[in-house]
């Protein structure tokens, strides 16, 4: 009688158990965390990394903005006044117009640099997209929170809230309290700045706290959230350290797209002459702002067309950059997305 011999069936090299924020390659591969995941797929998106590239090379030119700029940005040169100098490449039947390397882009009607002023305004843009983004979300993340966790009369009472908020026409909102404050002791705070901050902070929030309750809703029906009460963890632990870190992605997501609307928000405010105040001293580090040079420049656009071309230029730039890293961060948070 003949022996049959049998192959056994082949086992997996390695048994995975994934948990919540984990995702397999392959069998066989180490488990990678939802970030590191996330963080594998932007940087596989060229163009998000040419946008964080270019925004750190502003980041350094607002840094280092008085080693970059040739000439003082507010400091007139009695030779040029009266001379919109053109920029360095350009030639001009008058001398006094001609370019030179002095003045890569040129000056404006009262002998200021426009490479100096558009160097300095990057302070302006970074200042006006950050800090209004930190603002918006220190109100809009607990707010969407509370609402979403808590439910109920809570929730009702913060939502209402924030759709009154919601309702009010941002653009009209802005321009009626720069109009009104503008003046005050409070409006002149560092140029106007302290008051673009509070103009920009207080109707945008809405946005995020929507989007946080959202998230908060859906997470808290989870099952490692119904685990973590199960365990006794009460609601401020389950917050904190289930439900914020797995709303973060969308949070970071948002947070992308803030801040380039909140420097158009100044240009526009800036080139209607109630946003950013002109500085007539060095001494304030915020000096110009490319909305104050569009306002300058657009109607001496055919005589010194760098006084427009070079602030719109930069404002463009900066926001599609923010966009290209909001449409990357989007993507690689997207769990459809992981591989």
């Amino acid at each position: 009688m003949s022996s049959t011999t049998i192959a056994p069936s082949q086992s997996p090299s390695r048994r995975l158990v994934t948990t919540p924020g984990e995702s397999v390659l392959s069998a066989g591969r180490t488990p990678r965390s939802l970030w590191s995941n996330a963080w594998r797929q932007f940087r596989r998106n060229r163009m998000a990394m040419v946008g964080v590239v270019y925004l750190i090379f502003l980041t350094l030119v607002a840094i280092f903005a008085p080693a970059i700029a040739p000439h003082n940005p507010v400091e007139s040169n009695v030779g040029e006044a009266g001379q919109y100098r053109q920029a360095a490449w350009t030639t001009d039947p008058n001398p006094l117009k001609t370019g030179t390397w002095d003045y890569p882009l040129g000056t404006d009607g009262i002998g200021r640099d426009v490479f100096s002023r558009l160097v300095y305004g990057t302070r302006i843009s970074l200042v006006v997209g950050f800090i209004p983004l930190a603002v918006i979300l220190a109100i809009g993340v607990p707010v969407g929170l509370a609402a979403g966790f808590l439910g109920g009369r809570v929730d009702t009472v913060l939502m209402r809230l924030t759709d009154i908020v919601y309702a009010f026409p941002a653009l009209l909102f802005f321009i009626i309290v720069q109009i009104s404050l503008g003046d005050s002791w409070f409006g002149s705070l560092l140029n106007g700045l302290v008051l673009l901050f509070v103009t920009l902070s207080v109707i945008n929030w809405t946005g995020v706290a929507r989007l946080v309750r959202g998230d908060t809703l859906s997470l808290k029906e989870k099952e490692f959230v119904e685990a973590a009460r199960a365990g006794g963890a009460n609601g401020w632990r389950i917050i904190a350290r289930h439900i914020l870190p797995n709303a973060l992605g969308p949070i970071i997501v948002a947070s992308a797209f803030i801040v380039p609307g909140a420097i158009i928000a100044e240009a526009v405010l800036s080139f209607l002459g109630i946003g950013v105040r002109p500085s007539p001293n060095l001494d304030n580090p915020f000096p110009s702002s490319w909305g104050q040079m569009i306002q300058e420049g657009y109607q001496l656009w055919q005589s010194q067309p760098w006084m427009l071309v070079g602030p719109a230029l930069a404002i463009a730039l900066i926001t599609l950059a923010f966009t290209f890293v909001g449409d990357g961060l989007r993507d690689a948070l997207d769990p459809r997305e992981q591989i």
